[in-house]
């Protein structure tokens, strides 16, 4: 099969922080294919600099859907490009390219952190297609297919990059505010309160080194059993659109009462926070407030980021809501509480026990089930390379091309038989 772009007309919204969309279209219009960018403020604009093909869109949230339809018509737009699916002019662009047949390719941060990222088509995380296919059918389609599988990861690959872009991005947003006065930030702080956070997490990266550094001696040598709470983003998409959860305080309260209730005297809770943690809510003291509340000062710690493996390795159990770090519990074989959609949320893996009897008793995953689903992301969905970093953007391109031009989406070409062969990215840890 021939891969080519001709007939093809790309349209691009938001994209993760940097210049990987405008790579990346570049690449699309190297195949034959048109290619067009709409921002929606000053920092989509910065990082799309071919001003022919950026359409600037200015109006209010309520008039996208009808903006975004009649784009469609006058563009001969036959594919739409998306970073996550579920801020609100992604989700309407969604529906209505689904409603007129195009194809809808999604990224997102990788299933598989820190060394991949996600590409499928029309949705992911709780709206993947990978919630509907059952174990079975993922070992009927790795039966064709003889592929080892790369080193678990076990640090971000990009971290820093990441903060920096993302500063860079709010900047640009907070100063040219007056060429796009009806964008409206599809999270509840304001522009400027993203960007002096996103500027205090850079500042503050070496002290916060030194207490995670200090936190993570502390339980490592303390000569306690301990079970692992995987803290997330309260503002991250898979949280606010995933999870049973209306805010993280509800679901701290939750494993820490059970927590009481169910585990041993003797263990202990370590709760770790999300690597780009950047205080826009008190965590630690919250967490403190629900210690104090259950009787259990001097058995919760805190960790602020890091490296999950420092602590997974010496853990005896695992919770989160839907946190992609799932699968490092996972991987290692550990039991695993999750209590949001999450593509790895099936019943062979993830324990669906009352919080209390797990932290007493944890079931244990079925380890091969789990592997064998590990093998069939990094044979489908998982990408290696990363957004932010030259270097995670180049592996990236060399790849995601390719497959944003064959007609199946990366699952269903492993299915049918027809996936072509993946590089796969090996690392040292």
């Amino acid at each position: 099969m021939r891969l080519s772009g001709q007939g093809k007309s790309f349209l691009l919204l938001q994209g993760p922080h940097g210049p990987f969309f405008h790579r990346l279209g570049r690449q699309l219009r190297a195949t034959g294919a048109q290619v067009w960018r709409v921002g929606f403020n000053r920092g989509d604009r910065a990082f799309w600099p071919d001003s022919a093909s950026y359409i600037p869109f200015r109006g209010r949230p309520e008039d996208w859907p009808r903006t975004f339809a009649a784009l469609i018509a006058d563009k001969a737009i036959t594919d739409l490009v998306i970073y996550g699916d579920t801020r609100p002019i992604h989700a309407q662009a969604v529906q209505i390219a689904q409603a007129r047949g195009l194809t809808v390719h999604v990224f997102e941060e990788g299933y598989l952190r820190p060394y991949w990222v996600t590409y499928e088509r029309d949705g992911a995380n709780g709206h993947s297609r990978l919630m509907d296919l059952s174990v079975p059918t993922l070992r009927a389609a790795l039966a064709r297919t003889d592929t080892d599988q790369p080193d678990a990861p076990a640090t971000w690959g990009d971290m820093r990059q990441h903060i920096f872009w993302g500063a860079l991005y709010h900047w640009f947003v907070l100063t040219g505010f007056w060429d796009y006065r009806g964008y409206r930030p599809h999270r509840t702080l304001s522009v400027g309160q993203e960007f002096l956070l996103y500027l205090r997490r850079l500042l503050m990266l070496p002290l916060h080194a030194l207490e995670r550094r200090w936190a993570t001696r502390r339980i490592r040598n303390g000569g306690f059993p301990f079970h692992l709470v995987i803290l997330q983003l309260d503002h991250d998409a898979s949280f606010r659109d995933h999870s049973p959860f209306a805010a993280m305080e509800d679901f701290l309260a939750l494993v820490t009462e059970g927590f009481a209730r169910g585990a041993p005297p003797h263990h202990h809770l370590v709760f770790k926070a999300h690597p780009l943690e950047d205080g826009r809510i008190a965590l630690k003291r919250a967490i403190q407030r629900q210690a104090r509340a259950h009787g259990l000062s001097g058995r919760v710690h805190f960790v602020r980021g890091g490296k999950l493996a420092a602590l997974l390795d010496h853990a005896r159990s695992a919770v989160t809501v839907n946190s992609t770090a799932g699968q490092q519990v996972l991987w290692r074989g550990l039991p695993l509480r999750a209590f949001g959609r999450a593509v790895y949320s099936k019943p062979e893996f993830v324990s669906t026990q009352p919080v209390e009897q797990f932290f007493a008793d944890p079931v244990r995953p079925d380890t091969r089930a789990y592997r064998d689903f590990r093998r069939f992301l990094l044979e489908t969905s998982q990408i290696a390379g990363g957004f932010y970093s030259s270097r995670g953007r180049r592996a990236l391109l060399r790849q995601v091309v390719d497959l944003m031009l064959v007609p199946q989406d990366p699952y269903q070409a492993l299915i049918l038989g027809e996936a072509a062969p993946r590089q796969q990215l090996r690392v040292v840890t």
